[in-house]
């Protein structure tokens, strides 16, 4: 097999994960970074650094189209991207960095597998038992029945924003189904489409700027951004058709089993692992060039 037709087969491979991924975020919402990139690093065997800068892209433009559609139905606050992004602009910014300064080493791959480990079963957690979570960790409201203050509120969301703006500079997780568990704590009377709308714009915005930054220290591939798009665009639109005839929450709650597995698999490569065995980097998919 000549090199053209390896680099064919394994960028087809990646369209594969960037299909199955796909389909996942069209019929329930839940998945994208929190699938593809330990996908990406457990069964492809790409380095994690590589792997979150370029997940970071694909989230950004595949979530562009969600965007659009949030903005044309009026459901998108953006009072609440902006005082997300006032955290997690500089502390996306601030965490590139940090990266930069670390340099590629074992210990930042470490960093990333832990990061996204445990950004991965929080997500999964929160999927599985959103309802109750919600209802115990939400804010009890005030004698006057207001809630919680203009100014504190406003805090809060600038203090979330900087924990996702860190989170998914490192590990590409956490701009979707954190951000939108956040959002349900400090705007519970918020109607939840104006939620979604909200935090996926947020998302579209952050996976942006640390997707560019990523691109800037070189942990970005292009040729690879362009297979997993080429599967991911036609599974979100068959996923989303999916969707709307089978059981949402009967959906949901799979796709969140699945991310409990995958996390618990990616975590216990991390806890064990600082580095990819030479098993591993022989048997990892060729990078398509």
């Amino acid at each position: 097999m000549d090199a053209s037709a390896a680099n064919l087969n394994g960028g087809l491979g990646f369209s594969l994960a960037g299909l199955v991924v796909g389909l996942a975020v069209g019929a329930t919402g839940v998945g994208g970074g929190s699938l593809m990139t330990p996908i990406l690093i457990l069964f492809y065997g790409i380095s994690p650094k590589l792997a979150v800068g370029t997940d970071l892209l694909y989230a950004c433009l595949s979530k562009s189209f969600g965007v659009t559609l949030y903005r044309k139905h009026g459901s998108v606050d953006w009072s609440i991207v902006g005082w997300q992004a006032l955290g997690s602009v500089p502390a996306s910014l601030a965490t590139l960095l940090w990266l930069h300064h670390l340099g590629d080493s074992s210990g930042l791959d470490h960093l990333i597998k832990l990061t996204l480990s445990i950004a991965i079963v929080v997500t999964a957690s929160f999927t599985l038992f959103q309802d109750a979570i919600a209802s115990r960790l939400r804010p009890a409201p005030r004698p006057d029945g207001s809630g919680l203050s203009p100014h504190l509120r406003r805090a809060l969301t600038v203090a979330a924003g900087a924990l996702i703006g860190c989170v998914v500079t490192i590990s590409s997780v956490g701009a979707g189904v954190i951000g939108m568990m956040l959002l349900l704590l400090l705007y519970p009377r918020h109607a939840p489409v104006k939620l979604v709308g909200s935090d996926l714009a947020h998302a579209v915005l952050i996976t942006a700027i640390a997707g560019l930054g990523h691109a800037k220290l070189g942990s970005v591939n292009y040729p690879l951004l362009g297979w997993l798009l080429l599967g991911a665009l036609p599974g979100i639109l068959v996923g989303s058709r999916i969707g709307f005839r089978l059981d949402g929450l009967t959906l949901k709650r799979a796709v969140a089993c699945l991310l409990l597995l995958v996390g618990s698999m990616s975590l216990y490569n991390a806890a064990g692992i600082s580095a990819p065995s030479p098993v591993t980097q022989a048997n990892a998919a060729p990078l398509p060039k």
